[in-house]
């Protein structure tokens, strides 16, 4: 099946960033909410990523309008019950997800496809609640979706090979490079690159390094695009001990449990960019 039509459920830094590739794309896109003002900001955030793009060259005026009159913005899943494409972007919480799956398997097409934007939540579980979980799996997406090139599809136990090789394909029509992961908590991705974002945070709390030395140790001497510590206040740090949270509650070896720090920033409301203040200062 091509993906002609997706609704994303869920209208924040993650929904908009997919529903913006997926305009880009030139795909059909309803973004649902459940709360009208995010909706707001989702269409505000949209509209200023393709204003970029052509500030850029990188788009036209004309494609821009194009992009804008193929989105619609909604606070009942109803309206996007004729999708190809359903991405849930919601909460990082197997509860959370599975309400709106329970809800989704009814509503769409028998033959659309389901598909979560987790970090680390099994997709089994998370599929448990559907029908027909062979049309279901993960697709990880990472922050900002518009300027990352990963994602990360994630096959459950009963997802068919039909709709690995779908969404395969749905991936490279908007410019990602796909890789495919069992299911398994953290993945490929997070497995293997949260647990260093952790050992960056501890590192920092035990005074091994300042901030912006720890940050440069792995731009300058592993070629990161970004530092450890900076990379958490974008992605944020309540999100990062959520991670964690999940691989140690899977594993249950002391190698994944969230840094002190992480904890205490969090209690603080120190939780990156989008509070203002996380390792670094934003609001100067």
């Amino acid at each position: 099946m091509e993906i002609k039509k997706v609704m994303v459920v869920g209208a924040g830094t993650m929904g908009s960033g997919i529903a913006q590739v997926c305009l880009t794309a030139g795909l059909n896109v309803v973004i649902c909410d459940t709360f009208a003002p995010q909706l707001d900001r989702a269409k505000a955030g949209i509209e200023k990523g393709l204003g970029k793009l052509v500030a850029k060259e990188k788009m036209t005026e004309a494609e821009k309008a194009a992009c804008l009159t193929r989105t619609s913005y909604t606070t009942d899943m109803a309206d996007g019950a004729d999708a190809d494409l359903v991405i849930e972007a919601v909460l990082e919480k197997l509860e959370a997800k599975q309400d709106v799956f329970r809800k989704l398997s009814d509503l769409v097409r028998e033959d659309a496809i389901l598909a979560s934007n987790t970090s680390t939540i099994s997709i089994s579980s998370i599929g448990s609640v559907i029908k027909n979980p062979e049309r279901f799996l993960g697709t990880h997406f990472f922050n900002p979706v518009p300027v990352m090139k990963l994602l990360e599809i994630i096959r459950g136990l009963r997802t068919s090979g039909e709709t690995i090789e779908t969404i395969k394909a749905f991936g490279k029509k908007l410019g990602k490079v796909c890789i495919v992961s069992k299911d398994s908590a953290g993945f490929i991705a997070n497995r293997i690159g949260s647990p260093m974002l952790n050992a960056a945070a501890n590192a920092y709390d035990l005074g091994i390094g300042s901030r912006e030395d720890i940050d440069a140790a792995m731009q300058f001497g592993w070629s990161h695009p970004m530092g450890p510590l900076a990379l958490i206040d974008l992605v944020g740090v309540d999100v990062q001990v959520a991670v964690m949270e999940v691989l140690y509650a899977e594993y249950g070896d002391p190698y994944y449990k969230p840094a002190p720090i992480l904890k205490r920033m969090m209690a603080a409301g120190m939780l990156g960019r989008k509070s203002g203040k996380g390792f670094y200062d934003y609001t100067k």
